[in-house]
């Protein structure tokens, strides 16, 4: 049931980019770095730490891309497409659905600050971050698709 809540967030996420173009999804709405595409990016991050350097120990530098959800996670190289984002976010969540898999559901795993953390707690922590990241991506989307219609663009076959 955590990894099916897990993956609804995860794809409504993703459904916020459909039918956005480039431009759109790097559009800045907000004071801070957030944009559609790097929230995706963000949980790429996201994906990567809690399920990769977290459960398995391995070290932030030798996990492949970044691993730690600091400002530097909401960065979209401009040679990046949604495509592309999208892609690297699928990919981390498969290797984040095939390392959960390999442990019980109390299985824990040491946090500096928080203490031993199980599999069940990082499942519960990224349902509330992905949920969160979700509500802010809505939010984003219907500026975008406000603009549109402020523009005189139809808005067709959106997920939304």
């Amino acid at each position: 049931m955590l990894e099916s809540f897990v993956d609804f967030y995860r794809n409504e996420l993703k459904e916020t980019l459909a039918g956005i173009s480039e431009a759109e999804a790097r559009r800045r709405l907000v004071p801070s770095l957030t944009t559609l595409i790097g929230l995706v990016k963000h949980n790429c991050a996201v994906e990567r730490n809690w399920f990769q350097h977290r459960l398995l120990g391995i070290p932030r530098e030798e996990v492949d891309g970044l691993a730690n959800g600091d400002d530097r996670s909401w960065a979209v190289r401009d040679d990046e497409t949604v495509a592309d984002v999208l892609a690297e976010y699928d990919a981390a969540c498969a290797v984040s659905r095939r390392n959960a898999a390999r442990f019980p559901l109390d299985h824990v795993v040491p946090h500096e600050r928080l203490g031993e953390l199980s599999l069940r707690w990082i499942y519960a922590h990224m349902i509330q971050e992905l949920a969160r990241h979700a509500g802010h991506a809505d939010i984003l989307r219907e500026q975008i698709e406000a603009a549109r219609a402020d523009h005189g663009v139809m808005v067709v076959d959106s997920p939304r």
